[in-house]
Formats: C-alpha cells, structure tokens, sequence
C-alpha cells in the first residue's frame, strides 16, 4: 500500500513551484474574456473578415452575405467583440463602423509569444 504523505513529498521535491504567478491574476481575466469573445466560429469569420478588408473595417452590411447571417445576428457577435475589447467601433451616420483593436491583438499576440 502506498504512502499518499510520501507521493506528495516526493512530487513536491521535484516540481518546485515559484510563488509568484506566470500572469496576474487581472491580466489574465482580461485575457480570458477575449478569449471567450473569439470562442465562436462566426467571430472567427467576422474578425478575418474585417482583418482582409480595405482599411481594415466594415459595416455590418459588408459581412451578412458573405456570413450568411442576418443583421441582428452580425450585430450581436460584433457587440459581443466591441464589449470584450477586440472590435473598435465608430459611428458615421447612421451607419457603424468596425475596425481591430490594435492593444487587444498586443494583448493576445504577448501571452502566446515565446520567451526564450
């Protein structure tokens, strides 16, 4: 039968911890929340979408035929990337406007590069 007291020891001994984290706990729900923003396959396509477009951006009427979406649902996914900070929107008119967020990119594009 096996200690469970002298597993723990010994794996504590040859997995030493660091006390302090790899991220802060406030970057990382930051982190998460765009993550979860991008977490739909229509997001994905949206954010391609404006990312190849001429400057840039796009009005929801540039991305509901080639998305085979309706408008509500365009506008919905983009509030939901506008409210996590991905999409920068600007009003003209009576038109919106979508462009990349250049510091949520920063963001994202930090925590998968590696340090070496």
């Amino acid at each position: 039968m096996t200690n469970y007291l002298q597993v723990s020891t010994q794996l504590e001994a040859c997995c030493p911890t660091s006390s302090t984290p790899a991220i802060a706990r406030e970057a990382s729900d930051k982190i998460a929340t765009l993550m979860k923003a991008l977490a739909d396959p229509n997001r994905i396509q949206i954010l391609a979408i404006i990312a190849n477009s001429e400057n840039n951006e796009c009005c929801v009427c540039d991305l509901t035929e080639p998305l085979n979406l309706t408008q509500p649902t365009v506008s919905h996914h983009l509030a939901k990337m506008v409210s996590a900070g991905i999409l920068e929107k600007q009003k003209r008119g009576t038109w919106s406007w979508y462009r990349l967020n250049p510091k949520a990119w920063e963001q994202l594009a930090d925590l998968f590069s590696t340090k070496v």
